[in-house]
């Protein structure tokens, strides 16, 4: 190949040996670098493989395309073409093959001399070697040659080859009649044999890619273009064939060999070379002139729903193995995706591995599958959230399937419970759902209402209600419980701040709705002692000023099983308290805050060591209840205060998705605004749309983001095949906002008027019958309509009863044997559905829903004469089962 860029053969019999084809021929064996480094002549092709040359062949000058014979003996056979058309057999290496010795420097030579373009060795037949060659007038351009059949040339040839050769050759080596002749008065450019059968040979000519069978050559099979380069079959697909001219390939199927099935995208420059992976189906790599970069095309066929094939996809992308110019590639015979790739300027070799595209799949269960060549990943999340000592938690999508089914957000008497129902173990969804149950509880009491119109506050969470406090708040100064000495902190009272403090739990649900001192935080104390909560039951008894209660829970908090004894200690020293500023208690206090851990026990010092009206360290313990210290605000800071503090906290806790801020915002625009936070952060939209459903007005509902919420967890349901919870959810959505039912999505309209026939029955004086007057209760004494209300035309028949809709079938194929003596009321069900009006949206036939259902279960096509709709293929859903049924 001299002047010309060079080209790459791997060997068809070793997978580690390929031959550089330049001026001269030379043959590489490939390996690990580190084993190659103390070999003189080794050449890095990266960073893990190097090659080492064995064997270097001069002899055959003027190159211009080598072909390796396929055999596996003679293994290092080479086909030569020279620029005189001659084909030279040559070797690499000593061969001590007989067969090898015998075939070494035979040359096929041509009448009349042009240039060999392209050379090809039969698969089947490892004797035929076909030869593509110029054009000339006299003479044929396809020249199949039997390397095996001894002939001697008459004398003119003989000088003519004398004449030309550079060396001398036995005459005997000369063979100079073909076994076949094809192409005359054309000009042959790329040749390829078709591995379905060994007769066949497909050869790119001058104006027209032609098809010769060796069994008759008078006849060919053509076709006209100007994509005739570089001809070369699909090894995965036989019938696919690619071929290029300048820049554009052209990809043919030899079945439909009147046009390309497909064109790729044209490149700027010509190519070079094309070729197909042998490790990849449907992977072509292409090579353009001047260029450092490989561009591949990923074709891949998708089947229809009908079994039919649709027109390929294909994914373009490019690789650079390296910076310099390509001259040409060769991918590796039996290695996945790997090529070697020589470089035009220098010959530099690089061993390059083609990446696979990484597919990722998520399905509705949250596994994640992706593939990577040839190999599928399946990664399934396992109960590993569920261990004690497990750190890794589960995914959003895991813990919203399983509350779907425990009816997570569907008990609406005791609201409460749904934190339950969740699993019990999210402070954050326990402390939502407490507070929706007293926001809601509330004003149903008709012992907590409140003057005027003040009741709508409590939908609006306490940052509305205190503002609305202002003049109305007064303040005292209580003495300890079982003392007389005063405490030194005021308390404020006022009508919205006991109803704050309602919300927060801290009063009984029987306590008045007054304002007065006085607040009955027994009965929450009680349930926190049972639910032994100590610290926290503590911490409101001292915020209550009861200091004596305080002191008793905490000594039976350490006196219980597994209780803490540090909590003895801490009653101790609460019993020691004075309100003297520099008292030797307050210094012990202090160093006993450092060494105490529960936030409880923290702020309880931090309340009696703190100046009246300067409570920092209660209001901003981030990891007491926001609830308590809402409470603790709504008791102890003035009116000034106290705004200015729930405001503060309402957008901290907005800004961090917080669902505790729910107690502050309400079911407002601030709420929904927290609950995008929340969304934001945790992607839980199933607790998001049964909140907003079950406490919001319904100019919250109608809010885009909501309605979003909604949409998407409808869209899960589905997803996850849970068709009777998204029923479900659609009733208990209708009930709490009766706008978003939706109207009739599916309805019967006669073929002549176009009315629908249940619309105009429903005009009808004597309504309440709905579709069983159609016949879906399937009892024949009742009434049935066979034509339209409108026009009385007559309604559409059942393909398979020749019935009219409408008339009520006693006996349909739909009942299976162990249907029919099953239980009445599921019996009286299948009766209803099976004579329904059914039909197919493709060919607009159908009938009972019985009928099509016992027709389909061993049929495919539809049962009207002459359609061959395959109907029920046509959906896609229509052999799924409901992961929730029942």
């Amino acid at each position: 190949m001299s002047g010309s860029k060079p080209d790459i053969l791997w060997s068809p019999h070793h997978p580690d040996r390929y031959v550089i084809c330049d001026s001269e021929l030379g043959l590489y064996r490939i390996g690990p670098a580190c084993s190659a480094e103390t070999k003189a002549g080794t050449l890095p092709l990266s960073v893990d493989t190097a090659a080492t040359l064995l064997a270097i062949n001069s002899d055959t000058p003027y190159m211009k395309c080598v072909a390796w014979y396929p055999k596996h003996e003679p293994e290092c056979l080479l086909a030569v073409g020279q620029a005189n058309g001659r084909v030279v057999l040559t070797s690499l290496g000593q061969s001590h093959n007989s067969k090898c010795k015998e075939l070494m420097g035979k040359e096929f030579i041509p009448k009349h001399a042009r240039q060999c373009n392209t050379l090809a060795w039969n698969p089947h037949d490892s004797n035929w070697l076909a030869a593509g060659l110029d054009k000339h007038r006299a003479d044929f351009s396809v020249l199949i040659w039997d390397i095996s059949r001894q002939s001697s040339p008459d004398a003119s040839v003989a000088a003519e080859k004398i004449r030309l050769s550079a060396v001398d050759v036995d005459s005997g080596s000369v063979v100079t009649k073909p076994l076949y002749e094809l192409g005359q008065n054309d000009a042959c450019l790329s040749l390829c044999w078709l591995p379905r059968d060994q007769k066949l040979l497909l050869a790119g000519m001058h104006r027209n890619l032609a098809i010769f069978d060796l069994r008759n050559t008078s006849q060919k099979t053509f076709v006209n273009t100007k994509a005739i380069q570089g001809v070369t079959v699909d090894p995965h697909f036989h019938d696919r064939v690619a071929s290029f001219f300048e820049g554009q390939v052209a990809i043919w199927d030899l079945r439909k060999f009147e046009k390309p099935v497909l064109t790729l995208t044209e490149q700027p420059k010509p190519l070079t070379k094309v070729a197909w992976c042998p490790t990849r189906t449907g992977l072509l790599a292409t090579l353009t002139r001047d260029s450092n970069v490989i561009r591949l095309y990923d074709m891949q066929h998708t089947p229809t729903p009908i079994g039919d094939e649709t027109e390929p996809t294909v994914i373009e992308r490019s690789v650079r193995p390296c910076d310099s110019q390509l001259g040409s590639f060769a991918w590796h015979p039996s290695a996945q995706n790997r090529m070697v790739v020589v470089s035009a300027a220098n010959r530099v070799m690089t061993d390059f591995t083609v990446f696979e595209r990484i597919s990722l799949a998520w399905s509705s269960s949250a596994d994640l599958t992706w593939a990577c060549g040839r190999h599928l990943y399946d990664c399934t999340e396992d109960g590993a959230g569920e261990g004690a000592e497990s750190a890794i938690e589960k995914d959003i999508a895991t813990k919203m399937r399983q509350r779907a089914q425990s009816r997570y957000g569907h008990d609406t008497t005791q609201v409460w419970r749904n934190h339950l129902l969740a699993g019990g173990d999210d402070a954050q969804l326990k402390s939502l759902w407490y507070d929706l149950f007293y926001i809601l509880w509330r004003p149903e009491n008709p012992d907590l209402k409140l003057q005027g119109n003040k009741q709508a506050l409590v939908y609006s969470g306490i940052k509305d209600i205190v503002k609305v406090s202002s003049g109305e708040t007064s303040d005292s100064r209580r003495c300890w419980s079982g003392s007389e000495r005063p405490a030194s902190a005021l308390r404020y009272h006022s009508e919205e701040r006991s109803l704050a403090l309602r919300l927060c739990g801290w009063t009984s649900q029987a306590g008045g709705a007054g304002g007065g001192p006085e607040v009955d935080a027994e009965p929450f104390l009680l349930s926190l002692e049972q639910g032994r909560e100590w610290q926290r039951a503590a911490a409101v008894a001292l915020f209550n000023l009861d200091i004596r209660r305080a002191i008793q829970l905490l000594h039976k908090g350490a006196t219980t099983d597994k209780g803490d004894l540090n909590l003895s200690v801490v009653a101790m020293a609460l019993s020691g308290y004075t309100d003297e500023r520099n008292s030797l208690w307050r210094e012990m206090c202090s160093s006993l805050r450092s060494q105490l851990r529960n936030p409880y026990l923290l702020v309880m010092f931090a309340f009696l060591t703190s100046e009246p009206g300067s409570y920092d360290g209660v209001l901003y313990e981030s990891s007491v209840a926001v609830r308590d210290r809402v409470a603790f605000a709504c008791m102890f800071l003035n009116d000034t205060q106290l705004p200015r503090y729930i405001e503060k906290l309402t957008n901290e806790l907005k800004e961090a998705g917080n669902l505790e801020g729910i107690l502050l915002t309400g079911l407002t625009r601030d709420g929904v605004d927290l609950m995008e936070s929340y969304v934001d952060r945790t992607g839980d939209v199933q607790t998001a749309s049964f909140c907003m459903l079950r406490g919001s007005p319904g100019d919250v509902v109608k809010d885009s983001r909501v309605q979003g919420w909604i949409e998407n967890y409808r869209h899960l349901l589905d997803a996850w095949r849970f068709w009777h919870k998204r029923a479900e959810f659609d009733i208990h959505r209708g009930k709490l906002d009766p706008s978003s039912k939706p109207l009739a999505q599916v309805f019967v309209s006669c073929n002549f008027c176009g009315k629908s026939i249940s619309y105009s029955c429903s005009s009808v004086p004597h309504q309440g019958r709905g579709f069983s007057q159609y016949g879906v209760s399937g009892s024949p004494t009742k009434s049935k309509v066979t034509s339209c209300p409108g026009c009385r035309k007559p309604l559409p028949r059942c393909a398979l009863c020749l019935m009219n809709m409408g008339t009520p079938v006693s006996n349909c194929q739909g009942l299976g044997k162990s249907e029919e003596k099953g239980d009445p009321a599921r019996e009286n069900k299948l009766a209803q559905f099976n004579n329904w009006f059914t039909w197919c949206h493709n060919c607009r036939h159908g009938g009972h829903a019985g009928h099509m259902l016992g027709w389909f279960r061993d049929h495919t096509e539809c049962p009207v004469s002459a359609c061959t709709c395959k109907c029920m293929q046509l959906d896609t859903t229509g052999n799924l089962v409901p992961s929730d049924s029942v």
